[in-house]
């Protein structure tokens, strides 16, 4: 056998590659998946991607009824399902932190189904969920470690999806906090 010649079983994994603009330029599923660029951020990005999901949710909110708003949520889901693991695939990592577009469906979920509510109701709404998202208690931990790929294995689907699951777990602990909050005070 040829010395030159690499068993490709025996290959090294590639290192595990950054989340750059560069990086996401010509991938349009890297777009989607790094939040139009908030992912990019290199002080908490979850935070800064669920930031530029409230404010595109203010701005699209204008334009779409109750109806048009489940079926962006619908296809947000599935394209980010997508989106989401095409990127893990491409930067050799099962969930990057720079992927935000969890955090962005997650929220809008949370802010879809609170509205109507003011800038005050929101601002709750956004620190419950970074909450649940970023200390990830009970629930949510489960849901993070469920679809966990091992290390050195390739990020597949199960994976991208378990890439939304866990928001979308934090998105339902937040909205069970505040539901419990509203019948708690209409007793008092």
């Amino acid at each position: 056998m040829n010395d030159d010649v690499v068993d490709v079983a025996m290959r090294e994994p590639a290192p595990p590659q950054r989340a750059t603009a560069r990086f996401m330029l010509p991938r349009p599923h890297a777009w989607i998946a790094l939040g139009f660029g908030s992912g990019l951020s290199p002080w908490a990005p979850g935070t800064v991607g669920t930031l530029w999901g409230w404010l595109a949710f203010i701005v699209l909110d204008f334009w779409l009824t109750d109806r048009q708003w489940a079926g962006v949520l619908a296809g947000s889901l599935l394209v980010g399902w997508w989106a989401c693991t095409r990127t893990a695939r491409d930067l050799r990592t099962a969930d990057p932190g720079a992927i935000v577009w969890d955090e962005v469906v997650a929220f809008w979920a949370v802010l879809w189904l609170i509205t109507p509510t003011g800038l005050a109701g929101q601002a709750v709404a956004f620190v419950l969920f970074r909450f649940f998202d970023a200390v990830k208690p009970g629930p949510v931990r489960w849901a993070d470690r469920r679809f966990k790929t091992a290390a050195g294995t390739a990020p597949g689907w199960r994976a991208g999806f378990g890439i939304l699951f866990d928001d979308l777990v934090a998105a339902l602990c937040t909205l069970l906090t505040i539901a419990l909050w509203k019948v708690l005070s209409s007793w008092m």
